[in-house]
């Protein structure tokens, strides 16, 4: 025991932190952007890349059936580092597979490999968070953690795009850009676990095993979603977590092809690169900048004072995709600025989202009955999502971006229903 106290006393956090978080937000966006862009380019439609990559949201949404088992078995430190290595697998299978004839039901089995994995590791960085560092590293380093996860979302939807646009140019080769740009990730990935296994520290109650017995585990796991569906206000809470984000759900998917397809379809014809910059890079530092002003008006005032600005801030400007849709604007300047206003809205207005969720966890079980509404996220995500695209084809870009606005006014409908603490969100953002 007091080995591994000096073992974790010699870890600092700045050494593990930054690269742990940076690595658990690249295979989320691998697994839910990168692969919408590479199969657009590789010519499927936009039914079927909204149906199999929605399909892909599928282990997040289950997520919470499976975390009480990386508490029980093994160490949150085991799981990370033999996660990292199954995610470094699944992104070396994809850049194997993908110049093979059987190129399509291979890519999607070692994304769904990378999916299961990502979700898993997810569960057990954010446990080991907890266990290596105290009450006050906690604190300080909450910020730097989100930063580097926002780091990771701009590189995989940023910088690997207009890589594989770059090279999807210069070598004229679209599945050999793609191929080298997921080999280029597996080889992070393989750095990551080599990095991560000898650096990440030994916290002395990361044990990875309990006294219970496993009857004992499964009472305690059962009690979990008896006393989480048992909530006061729990069918309308779900409705909210559910319809919340119902246009952005639709939009998401949607919103590379629509940059991807010519004009003569109602796309803009964008390059890979120019796409990579416009949604990748300009689109996510908007989406940072909208979280992190969310967070400090919400601080000051609270959910409840904010809830509806946020709501709107979340819905009206998807407007924005349908003026690009409308007016095919040429002037890449014009591209940057609605695709800005679209994800800053959307940054702001996820921060009430996210504290909704906070505050209906509260009470006994509130971790893993925060894990159970993410998962209801997810689902919220995945099923209208499956849906996007054959919507898409059916009605054209400026129909279904219209379609879109009108999907955003359920949200608007059920948030006067809402009670929340008035005190709500400054509290949480002090602790």
């Amino acid at each position: 025991m007091k080995n591994e106290l000096s073992k974790s006393n010699f870890r600092n956090p700045w050494a593990w932190v930054p690269t742990l978080y940076f690595a658990e937000g690249l295979p989320y966006v691998a697994v839910m952007t990168i692969s919408v862009i590479m199969y657009k380019r590789l010519g499927l439609s936009n039914t079927e890349i909204a149906l199999y990559t929605s399909w892909l949201y599928l282990p997040w949404v289950i997520k919470p059936l499976w975390s009480p088992f990386v508490d029980i078995l093994k160490t949150k430190r085991w799981w990370i580092i033999s996660m990292q290595l199954l995610i470094g697998a699944g992104l070396a299978g994809i850049a194997f597979t993908l110049p093979t004839p059987f190129w399509l039901q291979a890519s999607l089995a070692f994304f769904w490999l990378m999916a299961f994995s990502s979700a898993t590791h997810d569960i057990a960085a954010d446990g080991f968070y907890m266990l290596a560092l105290d009450d006050s590293q906690q604190s300080f380093f909450v910020g730097i953690r989100s930063t580097f996860y926002r780091f990771a979302s701009i590189t995989g939807q940023g910088l690997l795009i207009i890589l594989a646009g770059y090279i999807e140019k210069k070598s004229g080769e679209i599945t050999y850009a793609w191929s080298l740009t997921f080999f280029i990730i597996a080889g992070l990935f393989l750095a990551f676990f080599i990095y991560h296994r000898f650096i990440l520290p030994y916290p002395v109650d990361d044990l990875g095993k309990t006294a219970h017995t496993p009857k004992e585990v499964l009472r305690e796991f059962g009690n979990t979603f008896k006393t989480f569906f048992t909530k006061k206000g729990i069918v309308l809470a779900l409705t909210f977590i559910l319809l919340y984000r119902l246009a952005e759900a639709m939009l998401v998917k949607l919103a590379y092809p629509f940059l991807l397809d010519s004009r003569e379809v109602g796309g803009l014809g964008l390059s890979t690169q120019d796409a990579g910059i416009a949604y990748g890079t300009v689109g996510v530092i908007a989406l940072t900048l909208g979280g992190i002003i969310g967070g400090i008006v919400a601080s000051r005032q609270g959910l409840k004072h904010w809830l509806w600005p946020m709501a709107l801030a979340i819905t009206l400007p998807n407007i924005a995709f349908l003026f690009l849709a409308i007016y095919q604007p040429e002037n890449f300047l014009w591209i940057n600025l609605a695709v800005l206003i679209e994800q800053f809205g959307y940054g702001f207005g996820f921060t009430a989202y996210m504290l909704f969720m906070i505050y209906f966890s509260q009470g006994e079980h509130k971790t893993a009955h925060y894990s159970i509404c993410t998962g209801f996220m997810a689902l919220g995500m995945m099923l209208p999502g499956m849906a996007a695209g054959w919507i898409q084809e059916q009605l054209g870009y400026v129909s279904f971006f219209i379609f879109i606005m009108i999907a955003t006014i359920p949200t608007l409908l059920i948030i006067p229903f809402l009670k929340i603490d008035k005190d709500f969100g400054r509290a949480i953002n002090k602790i």
